[in-house]
């Protein structure tokens, strides 16, 4: 029997999942590194740290027992979208990359608006410029770090500078490549209208591949660091949004996924590229040839939980140490305490500002209705909800696009939380199912990777014959009812909010 290998170089670790033939979990291992915040709104990682950690994540997953490296048949990559990773003419690392939640680089949005022109970015790349995506990055090295831009030989995204260490060439694919604001998202090719106006050249960039397509082999020097064979296929992969898509089989029109992780995603695949009008979601090159996806992205979802363990639950995390379980069981234990609605408090995820269905960089977290009742019960419960909330604005907007819903898919972090699924079944008031496996992008790419290597035809067999829908949640008529209430008092606050977010800014920096 063949083996396939997922990699997922995601914002808190790095992932490798190895499966059979069927789609079975053979093997896992994650290994995780620091996310730096040198400023207020940055974010950073060091792409050694992400090299490291995948190292040791596949060296784990591939010596599973009983099995040999030639019986592991190709590999795929993912990982967190837009990040920059810039280097020099010897191929080493310049700077710290800048992150997908970094916020740093509103002005250079508007810059390139106007140098490239509205209309030009639209049509070319089918979004607008945000703050999270690539050129802005480039852009702000250019215009702050002109000593560091001067080096600038190559622009790589975090997956693909792994793939550049696991093999020695620069590739990317079409799903990432599309979160750039550099893409022809309808010709699938890097945009030479866009790179003109910004003053790019073409060759800082690597080749654009089909996701399931092999893009390079691996070589002799990163095989015997992780005891791969030498040689093997790497497929071109996905972006984590494209490639965890394929691994819940949202890769036909009408299913469509609601993704909890660090941040969350409404995702729906697409025939052909269609915008909202407003530009409020993504539209992007699918990880499926000749389709595309649309998606609205909350920046902080699982990560507002997170952010709320690390500074609030020391004493959760403590006992949870001590029962040996993971503390957000037993922050998700308190939340159930607390009736739907929490007592009137609400919360607004926008710890690293905000993607969808406002693009706003100033934007932050709100607890709003505090009183002296509100513990930490009833907090927990308030970011489950307004995370829910988030994730209603992008259902709502793909709704309204007239995109076919036949099919709920949840998966992520959120998903595995029998609470916050029951909570984002009432919110949206729409049934929620889940998957057997839900390993997200690293199920994914590995799943191309099968496609890649001529184990499935296509990407839509693969997914047919290794995906089994597993629970259904069902939404609750009387929660429904409330939420419905405080949906409407959740969607009035960023409107009020807006110019003190702004003001607020101003003030800080």
């Amino acid at each position: 029997m063949s083996y396939l290998l997922g990699i997922d170089v995601g914002t808190t670790g790095a992932k490798a999942l190895l499966v059979n033939e069927k789609g079975e979990i053979v093997a896992r291992s994650t290994h995780e590194y620091p996310l730096h915040t040198p400023r207020p709104g940055w974010a950073e990682q060091d792409p050694a740290d992400w090299w490291q950690a995948t190292v040791n994540a596949i060296r784990d997953a591939a010596s599973a027992p009983g099995i040999k490296p030639g019986e592991i048949a190709g590999m795929g990559l993912s990982g967190q979208m837009h990040g920059s990773v810039f280097l020099d003419a010897k191929n080493e690392v310049i700077r710290p990359a800048i992150l997908w939640c970094d916020q740093r680089t509103a002005d250079q949005c508007d810059w390139i608006t106007r140098t490239a022109g509205r209309d030009t970015v639209v049509a070319e790349t089918c979004n607008p410029v945000l703050t999270g995506f690539t050129a802005p990055k480039i852009v702000w090295l250019r215009q702050n770090e002109p000593d560091a831009y001067s080096r600038v030989r190559k622009v790589l995204l975090p997956k693909d500078y792994i793939r550049f260490r696991l093999t020695g060439e620069f590739a990317t694919e079409v799903s990432d490549a599309s979160g750039t604001s550099l893409l022809n998202i309808r010709e699938r090719k890097w945009s030479k209208k866009m790179l003109a106006a910004l003053e790019l050249p073409e060759d800082w960039l690597p080749a654009v591949f089909e996701s399931p397509v092999p893009s390079a082999r691996i070589s002799k020097e990163a095989a015997s660091l992780t005891g791969l064979a030498e040689g093997m296929p790497v497929v071109g992969g996905g972006g984590d949004q494209a490639a965890g898509a394929v691994g819940n089989g949202i890769v036909t029109s009408g299913v469509i996924s609601v993704t909890c992780g660090t941040s969350g995603v409404v995702f729906a695949s697409l025939d052909s590229p269609v915008m909202d009008e407003q530009l409020r979601t993504h539209t992007f090159c699918h990880a499926v040839p000749g389709k595309w996806h649309v998606m609205g992205v909350m920046l902080s979802a699982g990560g507002s939980l997170r952010w709320f363990r690390d500074a609030v639950c020391s004493e959760e995390v403590a006992l949870a140490k001590r029962m040996g379980v993971d503390p957000y069981e037993l922050i998700t234990a308190q939340a159930a305490t607390v009736e739907p609605g929490c007592e009137g408090l609400v919360f607004l995820p926008y710890l690293t500002g905000e993607r969808t269905p406002y693009p706003d960089p100033d934007a932050r977290g709100v607890f709003f209705g505090l009183n002296l009742r509100s513990g930490r019960p009833q907090m927990a419960r308030a970011i489950l909800e307004g995370v829910a909330y988030g994730l209603r604005d992008s259902l709502e907007i793909v709704k309204a696009m007239g995109v076919k819903i036949t099919q709920v898919r949840a998966s992520g972090g959120g998903a595995r939380s029998d609470l916050w699924r029951q909570i984002q079944a009432d919110v949206f008031n729409t049934e929620l199912v889940t998957i057997t496996v839900d390993e997200g992008p690293a199920f994914g790419v590995a799943l191309l990777a099968a496609v890649g290597t001529g184990i499935f035809k296509t990407v839509e067999e693969a997914c047919q014959k290794t995906i089994k829908l597993k629970d259904r949640t069902q939404p609750t008529a009387s929660n429904v009812a409330t939420y419905e209430l405080f949906y409407r008092i959740y969607q009035s606050l960023y409107p009020a909010l807006k110019p003190l977010f702004s003001d607020l800014t101003k003030a800080v920096c």
